[in-house]
């Protein structure tokens, strides 16, 4: 009898040791090998960038090797498809950008569902966009240019560094809230779009203040506004759309976070969103990224899911009404 009860306690203690963590313990079994933050664009990209900053902190916060893997390809779709199909255990991760919100709206279909298939982790950073004019438009102001656009229907250009990107939708946006008709001319990057900009082929466009900056500086275009709640540190002069009253370009900032693969433990969930946020808070890491436009801008996984899910309509209703279509 007494040998029965101290192999059923062996035989419990062993089941004990295998279950499930509850909610909010921390598991062995994360991390336990390497950790791919699988990047679906290409080198020195915001992704990528903030990748390669932060993997060598999270490696040391971890004790494991962490690796960027650029997966490139059908805006995003090919690197958040195989972070879908993922083991959800943690080691597989999605550096994202909100195009993640734009490309369902964009596509026909795509090989993931971008609510089911994936857990939202954190916010990381966000790189705000300024609207920007060539000098020789006569207009320093957006009322004003919204007065010199309704008197020239149709004569007037913007840039954007290719069809459904987020400056194109950006503009998309403000031309349907404010029946503004203008004509869109997609180029093949951002740096074709900003030549034309300043040699006056296409008179406006939206692109991130730290690319704009030094043309702006240089005379070279007019910054009118930028996008955020507050001013921007590169262009503090330059009002905010909120500022003048245009609320609806709130939250159309460039922003990028971390998604894990659909089932991950919330206990796993926890960890990284905890390591992520502590890690993007480095003074080190603030400063390396300020330098190259992107300010550091977390949340809580629950806050995250939360903007996923009100920017997904939100980009529908712009795609819709404009009937743009994926390249």
């Amino acid at each position: 009898m007494r040998i029965t009860t101290v192999a059923t306690l062996v035989a419990l203690a062993m089941y004990v040791s295998t279950v499930t963590p509850a909610h909010g313990q921390t598991t062995p079994a994360f991390p336990n090998k390497v950790v791919t933050l699988v990047v679906p664009f290409t080198p020195s990209s915001g992704s990528d960038i903030i990748a390669r900053v932060i993997g060598p902190k999270l490696s040391a916060k971890w004790g494991q090797p962490v690796i960027v893997d650029n997966k490139p390809g059908a805006s995003g779709n090919i690197g958040a498809a195989q972070v879908a199909k993922a083991s959800p255990d943690g080691h597989t991760l999605l550096m994202a950008i909100n195009t993640f919100m734009m490309t369902p709206a964009l596509y026909k279909s795509l090989p993931y569902d971008p609510v089911k298939d994936f857990e939202s982790v954190a916010k990381l950073a966000e790189a705000s966009f300024a609207f920007a004019v060539n000098p020789t438009l006569p207009a320093r102001d957006m009322k004003s240019l919204f007065a010199y656009i309704k008197s020239n229907p149709d004569k007037i250009n913007y840039a954007s560094p290719g069809n459904g990107t987020p400056h194109h939708l950006a503009m998309e946006l403000l031309k349907s809230e404010f029946a503004l008709d203008i004509v869109h001319v997609p180029y093949k990057g951002i740096a074709g779009a900003l030549t034309d900009l300043i040699g006056g082929q296409v008179q406006m466009m939206f692109a991130s203040v730290h690319s704009l900056r030094p043309h702006a500086q240089a005379g070279q275009v007019r910054l009118l506004a930028v996008t955020g709640a507050s001013r921007n540190a590169l262009a503090p002069e330059v009002p905010t759309f909120r500022e003048l009253g245009i609320s609806i370009m709130d939250s159309v900032d460039a922003y990028y976070f971390v998604l894990a693969p659909a089932r991950t433990p919330p206990n796993v969930v926890e960890r990284l969103n905890r390591d992520f946020i502590a890690v993007m808070n480095d003074e080190d890491v603030k400063s390396e990224l300020a330098k190259l436009g992107l300010s550091v801008r977390t949340s809580s996984s629950e806050q995250l899911a939360a903007m996923v899910k009100a920017d997904l309509p939100r980009w529908k209703s712009v795609v819709t009404k404009a009937g743009i279509t994926a390249d």
